[in-house]
Order: C-alpha cells, then structure tokens, then sequence
C-alpha cells in the first residue's frame, strides 16, 4: 500500500521538547543533500543526529517498534535494519527554512536502501506558520498532521516536501529504514 500510516501523539509534549533539548545539546549544523552539497534553494535547515547508544536511545526505541509493526501489518515491506541515526530538522522563518519536494531515496550508501520514512512533528503549531510537511502519494497533496507528537509513515519513494516556515521554527523528527532493492 501507498496510502501513509498515521498516528496522534506519538511522542507526549513533554517528550518533543526532550527530543528538542538533545538536539538542541549536540549542535545543529547546515543540512546537505544526499552525497551533495548545501543548496538553499532546495533545502534550509540544521540538523542534529541521535545516537541510539546515548540518552537518545528511548527515541529510537520507540520509533523501531512503531515501524516495524506498522510494516507488519499495513506494507509488508522486506527490511533488515535501521542503518542511519535519527535525524532531528531544525526549519527556521529567519532563513526561509524548507525542504522541496524530494524522494528520500538516493545515491548515496544509506539512501539508497532506504524503504520506509517516519517523520514525527516537535514544535508546537502554535509556534510557527507554515512548514507543513505535504506528501503526494496518490496524485493529490496531502498535509500530514501538524499536532506535537503526530508522526506519519511512507514509503520513502513517496515525493514529499516541508513547506517554507512563514513565522517562527519547526522542528521534526525523521527516521528511515533499509532493505534490499524493490524489485
């Protein structure tokens, strides 16, 4: 199925704002493309990495059960690991923060065995406009949801983009994970 899978409050307020503080802790640098360099006309963010092996490992915790059964049950999808750290974005108004639209799979060592994307929303909507994150599954926009703590999952060959923030910053959550080539 194509159709995204998605869930309210993934993640309680109180755990986006730990996510947040962590992020925030190891120093957000420029995010870059795929095995490419910064571009802001296709994407304005920072980003930080969490490591399952530190504090953040509860995170990634809770994002493999989620997906793994989520695959289970609705994509059935052959995957064999997590192989990339979650990734927390950083979308900022001051720097016209986005992300255009783009395929999560790639060219480079990762990427290219990337199968399904679960990105999970931190910020509160209250505290920014814009930046929504739209997919395009089926041939029609979607919004997916903009609560603090819904998350939604998709096939990673699912073209998708974060709107531009108009007022204030966003943050998210995403995570992707591996298996052999569809064939």
């Amino acid at each position: 199925m194509l159709t995204p899978l998605k869930w309210s409050e993934m993640f309680s307020h109180r755990e986006c704002e730990e996510i947040v503080r962590m992020a925030n802790a190891l120093g957000l640098r420029e995010a870059r493309l795929v095995r490419g360099p910064q571009n802001q006309s296709i994407r304005s963010a920072q980003i930080a990495w969490l490591d399952e092996e530190s504090e953040a490992g509860w995170v990634f915790a809770r994002m493999t059960d989620t997906v793994l059964a989520a695959n289970r049950q609705h994509f059935q999808f052959d995957l064999t690991e997590f192989a990339e750290r979650v990734q927390v974005a950083f979308y900022d108004a001051g720097q016209l923060g986005h992300f255009d639209w783009h395929i999560d799979i790639g060219a480079g060592t990762f990427a290219a065995k990337r199968k399904l994307t679960l990105v999970a929303q931190l910020s509160d909507p209250s505290s920014y406009s814009g930046g929504y994150l739209e997919l395009n599954a089926t041939g029609q926009f979607e919004v997916a949801g903009a609560a603090q703590g819904d998350a939604v999952l998709f096939p990673s060959f699912v073209p998708h983009r974060v709107a531009e923030v108009t007022k204030g910053n966003r943050y998210s959550l995403t995570t992707w994970v591996h298996g052999p080539a569809f064939q």
